[in-house]
């Protein structure tokens, strides 16, 4: 080989490595991530906020709770329909207290159709006070709220054929009972139009923010189900636009447009996984909280965990240790965070070591 052939050569294995280089340093992209623009007004410990909708709503406002901050989640139960939870806030601004004509008994147990199943006993009377004193507290509640979250997880619904009303939930009454709907756009937008205006009337500093449920309804089948999800996309798409500014936090395209994987979802392969739920609320926390809100909730929320963690030993000794470990972290949370209520945490670990 002539020197003009090695120098070639060499320029040829040059660019080939190069190449080569190049190629396995960059890795290949198989998520498609997307920016969530954080919000202008943040969450704070100070901040009562309230989450009204499917379970999905219930999932995110236990973080909340485990982080000890002002929260109410669904105080007429799990609803899943946007009319079940026009109608759940309409019960709490119009103060309405439920009488016996309100319930129908049905297998020895009263029920009420505004409300979920924890809502039901063999007594007409216990039920009825439960539902009138959760319907006072929520309004006491949203009275003082900064932020309600409203979580639509389908646009089909049962209507009761008995009184022709949209029910929250059918309690297992028979189906014939029944006929099933499925809402319509403008329907929808026009019923939550008017729900907006009152709100901001009665409460103008409260902010709303719309979230569609990433949970799949699969009784309506993968079609069915997608179709049901179009009508509140696009109910919501309408409601933005109004004077009240609402927002929007896509909790569904987190999970359909970024996950995207059936490792995210439980057992049933419908509902979400813990990891799922924590990677959302990872994304809800960048957007609504700002870095000492965030540290907060990260130090209490470890002492949540620690509340229900499982003791495995019987060791009086580590057990009074750890317990003491807790209640000094505890005391200094609460004194350089009075606006923390942690007694009932403080009250646990003080039982735990035996000390009451």
């Amino acid at each position: 080989m002539n020197h003009s052939d090695r120098k070639f050569s060499a320029i040829l294995l040059a660019g080939l490595t190069k190449g080569f280089n190049n190629y396995c340093f960059q890795p290949m992209e198989l998520r498609t991530t997307f920016p969530i623009e954080p919000s202008k007004e943040k969450i704070s410990y100070l901040d009562p906020v309230m989450f009204i909708g499917s379970c999905f709503a219930t999932s995110i406002g236990n973080r909340f709770e485990s982080g000890c901050m002002p929260v109410m989640i669904n105080p007429s139960g799990t609803v899943y329909n946007p009319v079940s939870v026009f109608r759940t806030i309409d019960n709490i601004l119009t103060k309405r207290q439920f009488s016996k004509e309100d319930l129908y008994s049905h297998d020895g147990r009263w029920i009420s159709f505004d409300h979920y199943t924890e809502f039901t006993s063999c007594d007409c009377d216990e039920v009825l006070e439960r539902i009138n004193k959760r319907n006072s507290e929520a309004f006491e509640f949203m009275s003082g709220a900064r932020f309600l979250f409203i979580t639509f997880g389908t646009a089909r619904v049962y209507r009761w054929k008995e009184s022709g009303n949209i029910v929250s939930n059918c309690h297992r009454v028979a189906a014939s009972a029944f006929t099933h709907e499925l809402l319509d756009v403008d329907y929808v937008s026009g019923l939550w139009e008017s729900q907006l205006s009152i709100l901001k009337e009665k409460f103008p500093d409260l902010k709303v923010i719309f979230t569609i449920s990433p949970v799949r309804h699969w009784k309506d089948g993968p079609h069915g189900n997608q179709v049901s999800k179009s009508v509140l996309f696009l109910a919501v798409e309408k409601l933005l636009g109004h004077p009240s500014q609402p927002s929007y936090f896509p909790a569904y395209e987190l999970v359909m447009d970024d996950l995207r994987d059936y490792r995210y979802y439980g057992e049933d392969m419908l509902h979400l996984s813990g990891t799922a739920v924590s990677y959302i609320w990872d994304a809800f926390c960048n957007c609504y909280f700002d870095r000492s809100t965030a540290e907060l909730w990260q130090e209490v929320d470890k002492i949540s965990k620690a509340v229900y963690h499982r003791i495995q030993t019987e060791d009086r000794d580590q057990i009074r240790k750890f317990s003491n470990n807790m209640l000094l972290r505890i005391d200094k949370l609460a004194t350089d965070n009075p606006v923390l209520d942690l007694a009932k945490m403080r009250d646990y670990f003080m039982r735990l070591k035996g000390a009451i």
